[in-house]
C-alpha cells in the first residue's frame, strides 16, 4: 500500500521559493506516476505537476518555467521545488501516485497525503 507524506510546506513572501516534499513509506511497485495536486480555500483541487516512473515530466500551464518536479526511485521520494511564487499559489499542496498512464484528474488517483500549506503573502 502506498503511504504518501508530505513536507516543506510554510509561508513565503511573493517572489519567494519553497520546496515540498513527498515520502513514500509504503510499497512502491504500485505507482507508476507520482503528482502534486493543490486546493485553494473555496475552491477545487486542480492539477499541478507530475512525473513518471520514467522520469517524463507534466505541468499545469500556471506553473509551468516557475515549478519544477523531481522523483528519486530509490529513495522513493518526490520533490517540487517553487521559484517566483505568486499569492495566487496560495493552497493545501497534496501528492498524490497512481498505477498507470498520465492524468491530471484528482479521481484518478487513488493515493494521497494529507497536505500540506503553503501561503504566500503578497
Amino acid at each position: 500500500q502506498v503511504q504518501l507524506v508530505e513536507s516543506g510546506g510554510g509561508l513565503v513572501q511573493a517572489g519567494g521559493s519553497l520546496r515540498l516534499s513527498c515520502a513514500d513509506s509504503g510499497r512502491t511497485f504500485s505507482r507508476d506516476l507520482m503528482a502534486w495536486f493543490r486546493q485553494a480555500a473555496g475552491k477545487e483541487r486542480e492539477f499541478v505537476a507530475a512525473i513518471s516512473w520514467l522520469g517524463v515530466t507534466y505541468y499545469a500551464d500556471s506553473v509551468n518555467g516557475r515549478f519544477t518536479i523531481s522523483g528519486d526511485n530509490v529513495k522513493n521520494t518526490v520533490a517540487l521545488t517553487m521559484n517566483s511564487l505568486k499569492p495566487e499559489d496560495t493552497a493545501v499542496y497534496y501528492c498524490a501516485a497512481r498505477r498507470g498512464y498520465y492524468s491530471a484528474y484528482p479521481a484518478d488517483f487513488g493515493s494521497w497525503g494529507q497536505g500540506t500549506q503553503v501561503t504566500v503573502s503578497s
